[in-house]
């Protein structure tokens, strides 16, 4: 038996207070920055598990620090946060909040670490070197990771020699997916001011009407990605607001839009950032706007670009413990901030998914071709794991991840 089997046929052991835990976190869920109740309970359980810990690192975040001789240092990490959404999924353990619920699966990572704390803990003959289990706060704002690291987060650690992460996603529970390179796109959020000049609907020879000028600014925007970027090339520019108007027969001053943006490289994200002002600019200026558009990008969401080294590292375990449920991990437009904390640390990592479906629902849903229609995705209201095997799966991944630093032996 190896070492992580060993420690993982331990998990019997846990699996019931990891369920009831579990259940709790996602009846009591809590809005970025406001994880109050959770750090405690995270906190709590790594204290009594012999953890040095370390509570409020930007603002609610806690970090675990399990010392075991001489060896690498393994940082783990888990999001904390809920999002501003009312559940519907009538689980018997449904959010209590509300119009807030654990729409996108960061219950089932906090459950998952912990687990994995736990075994570590209590298997300590098995393994060599340092756990720093992560719990951060404010993954869905994007700035939880920097208020960490702002916070004084490197202080507080050893340096690590490798940081993990994982994010439960639509697809069969059990199976675990990797992959190199990039795997999160970036992401942007940019608001547009554009200026006319009001005046009676009556009139409109009168006006500049700034309503009409952000229609052409839409039509113009879809050209971005599909004659600007190379078909090869992987990137989505989505319109999702458009504010202008009081009244029918008025013709306002200004119109807002709010877009958002997804590149896989920096010089796609700087030329669909310089083609966004172009256009915003050069549409104002033909419609004989009186004043310049505001242009500010907000919301700003780093790439996760896994290291090719670590991630085909982790693959290997992956498949020595998970066989052909370990499986490689499609491009996913989705964004994250986990990346921040090793880029700020200087420290390779890799960020893989797990399933959360249910095994059966899902191959039906993929024989049927119904898995975009039938499988509640991340943040809709219905969105909820199937409690095992996804949780197993999630505490042995980030064990056997460990491992692969951590047995005895390992460099």
């Amino acid at each position: 038996m190896s070492t992580v089997a060993g420690i993982l046929n331990d998990y019997e052991t846990i699996r019931a207070d990891q369920e009831a835990f579990y259940r709790d976190l996602h009846a009591h869920p809590e809005l970025s920055h406001e994880e109050v109740r959770t750090a405690d309970e995270v906190a709590r359980r790594l204290k009594a598990w012999g953890f040095e810990v370390h509570v409020g690192v930007g603002g609610t975040g806690v970090v675990g620090i399990l010392r075991n001789g001489d060896g690498a240092t393994v940082l783990m990490r888990a999001d904390m946060d809920a999002l501003p959404i009312g559940e519907a999924t009538g689980a018997a353990y449904a959010s209590t909040v509300d119009a807030v619920m654990h729409a996108c699966g960061h219950d089932v990572h906090v459950a998952c670490l912990l687990g994995a704390a736990r075994l570590l803990s209590s298997h300590r003959d098995a393994w060599q070197g340092t756990v720093v289990a992560l719990f951060q706060p404010a993954e869905e704002t994007g700035d939880g990771a920097r208020g960490m690291l702002d916070d004084g987060l490197a202080g507080i650690i050893p340096k690590p020699d490798v940081a993990l992460a994982q994010h439960v996603l639509p697809g069969a529970a059990g199976t675990v997916l990797t992959r190199p390179g990039p795997v999160l796109s970036s992401a942007d959020s940019v608001r547009i001011t554009v200026h006319g000049r009001g005046g009676h609907g009556s009139m409109p020879q009168k006006t500049v009407d700034p309503v009409v000028l952000a229609a052409l600014i839409v039509v113009r925007l879809q050209t971005i990605v599909a004659r600007e970027i190379a078909p090869t090339e992987p990137a989505v520019l989505t319109v999702g607001s458009i504010r202008a108007g009081s009244k029918s027969n008025i013709i306002p001053d200004e119109a807002v839009l709010e877009l958002n943006l997804r590149t896989y490289t920096e010089q796609t994200r700087r030329h669909m950032l310089a083609s966004i002002e172009r256009i915003a600019r050069g549409e104002s200026l033909a419609s004989g706007s009186p004043r310049e558009p505001e242009i500010e990008v907000y919301d700003s969401f780093p790439l996760t670009e896994n290291d090719g080294a670590v991630t085909a590292r982790v693959a290997v375990a992956f498949a020595e413990h998970f066989g052909a449920d370990s499986l490689p991990m499609e491009l996913q437009t989705a964004s994250e901030d986990f990346s921040d904390v090793p880029r700020a640390l200087g420290v390779p990592y890799t960020y893989w998914s797990i399933g959360g479906t249910d095994p059966d629902a899902w191959a039906k849903a993929v024989r049927d071709g119904t898995v975009f229609s039938t499988i509640p995705a991340n943040h809709s209201p219905l969105f909820l794991p199937v409690m095992q095997p996804t949780l197993e799966t999630g505490t042995a991944a980030l064990v056997v991840a460990a491992g692969a630093w951590l047995a005895p032996g390992s460099e």
